[in-house]
């Protein structure tokens, strides 16, 4: 139907699949096709990414447009490969297109479906797999007009409000080679840090797939969640519970149990580790008992904090032994995992679709992995690849998800030792995290000079009053923070962040 949404003196014609209807703070549009035809010509465009590594930023309908691009394995794993449109603005579950004097015109999905959201000089329009999930659409100051989705949203989808509190990982130190040995030191190492966490990532299970101790922890879990749990801290753990890779028992022994392809072999649904990895598949009742006793397991070794990881496999394209929609599948099989933990347990959801994981994950991470690197030589022009840089781009343009969950920008620096950035690079991270409000460090103890660690405790320690005065600018305990070049690659070398 054709319909003229009134914003003041604004009038936007638009084609819709029904009457929408108003509410306080925009208009809330029956699921189907919407198409708006906006005054505005070439202009600014928010392109939001699927998962926690997709690329999301503001570019312009004339310009490049954001994305994964000549590389299908890394578009597989850390984007909606299905529905992808490199040569096309467009982008997952929310968009919007800059209006005059700060404002702009966004439309967002209200639930699941893989919902996509485009722009071009003329129209923004949206559509979904699937005619389910109704949308909204507001006008209005860039931070209201997000402000007022994301209050939606959490309307809609649910808001979870327990907090992660400081947080040390072993991921940006050690990576895989963890032991009990190392644990048990690096632990007595923090002794009398203010953290609230200490959490082992990758490395403790024998294959990502099997989640019991490797033999690198021969003293099993529990003993060392009680190690980490009598220093003082809450005891973390990593797993990537919907994937599986070829050489784990559960590939080997049940393929069957496995998201298949069209002629009903497991299906690759990622790479990482040097291997094609498979999802499982959630909808059957085995794969369900299976995820209740894992996660039965782990907390019962004493885990009350986890990082999931690579949880987009549980949403991909694929065939299922339910016929039930991807997002759907996975919003189930998370919900079913908070079933499973309870309340208190802390979810921190890493490589997640962002909007269908609101209100049952307590966190999700925001951006791709950080490293202690600027930028990536490996992946060169890939903004979903590992470095500084394109954590903080893609933390700083989804600043606005804090109302809907906690929001993980990654681990902050504090060592000059086996690390590439500078003063100025860490110091940056180190803001960016702060006005995230999640504080996450890999750092150990004896890496780090006195004053090094003097201004870890100082960080710790410091409760952040933060204010959004702009897209990329905030003031911070006061300080006027300016991201605006960082964010466009322009400069990182304002040295006022070292006094």
């Amino acid at each position: 139907m054709l319909h003229t949404f009134t914003f003041g003196d604004l009038r936007i014609p638009a084609n819709l699949a029904g009457e929408p209807t108003a509410t306080s703070t925009g208009f809330v549009v029956p699921a189907g096709p919407v198409a708006l035809l906006h005054p505005f010509g070439d202009t600014g465009f928010y392109r939001h990414g699927w998962n926690s590594w997709s690329p999301s930023g503001w570019t312009t309908t004339d310009g490049e447009t954001i994305g994964i691009k000549n590389s299908p394995d890394r578009l597989l794993t850390a984007d909606d490969a299905v529905n992808e449109t490199p040569h096309l603005h467009s982008g997952s579950g929310v968009g919007a297109i800059a209006g005059p004097d700060g404002t702009v015109l966004l439309i967002g999905t209200l639930g699941l479906g893989n919902p996509r959201v485009g722009a071009d000089r003329n129209t923004i329009w949206a559509r979904s797999e699937t005619d389910e999930a109704e949308w909204f659409v507001t006008f209005g100051p860039e931070q209201q007009a997000f402000a007022d989705y994301a209050a939606i949203l959490s309307e809609r989808l649910g808001r979870r409000s327990q907090r992660a509190g400081r947080v040390w990982s072993s991921w940006y130190s050690y990576y895989e080679g963890i032991d009990e040995e190392l644990v048990a030191r690096t632990v007595a190492d923090l002794t009398g840090y203010p953290f609230d966490v200490f959490q082992l990532d990758d490395g403790w299970e024998p294959i990502v797939g099997d989640w019991t101790a490797g033999p690198d922890f021969p003293s099993g879990m529990q003993a060392t969640a009680g190690r980490i749990a009598e220093a003082g801290f809450r005891p973390g753990l990593w797993l990537a519970p919907m994937i599986a890779l070829p050489d784990s028992t559960i590939a080997r022994e049940r393929p069957d149990l496995l998201v298949q392809d069209d002629a009903g072999r497991p299906l690759a649904t990622g790479y990482n580790w040097n291997s094609h990895y498979y999802s499982l598949d959630t909808t059957q009742r085995e794969v369900q008992d299976h995820l209740r006793e894992v996660f039965e397991r782990v907390t019962g070794w004493g885990f009350s904090y986890l990082k999931l990881d690579f949880m987009y496999a549980g949403a991909v394209t694929g065939r299922r032994h339910q016929d039930v929609h991807r997002e759907t599948a996975y919003r189930d099989a998370i919900s079913f995992i908070r079933e499973t933990v309870g309340d208190d347990v802390y979810l921190l959801g890493c490589g997640v679709p962002m909007i269908p994981s609101i209100g049952v994950f307590d966190g999700a991470r925001v951006g791709p992995d950080v490293g202690p690197f600027w930028d990536n030589a490996e992946r060169v022009g890939d903004p979903s690849g590992v470095g500084a840089w394109n954590s903080i781009v893609d933390s700083v343009n989804r600043v606005w998800l804090k109302d809907v969950y906690e929001v993980d920008p990654d681990a902050v620096y504090f060592r000059s030792a086996r690390n590439l950035l500078d003063p100025v690079e860490r110091r940056l991270l180190q803001d960016v995290a702060a006005i995230l409000e999640f504080k996450s460090t890999s750092d150990p103890v004896v890496w780090l000079h006195e004053s090094e660690r003097a201004e870890l405790r100082q960080y710790l320690t410091e409760t952040s009053t933060v204010e959004q005065t702009g897209r990329f600018t905030f003031r911070l305990d006061g300080r006027e923070v300016d991201l605006t070049a960082v964010v466009a690659g322009e400069s990182r070398s304002d040295t006022s962040y070292i006094g």
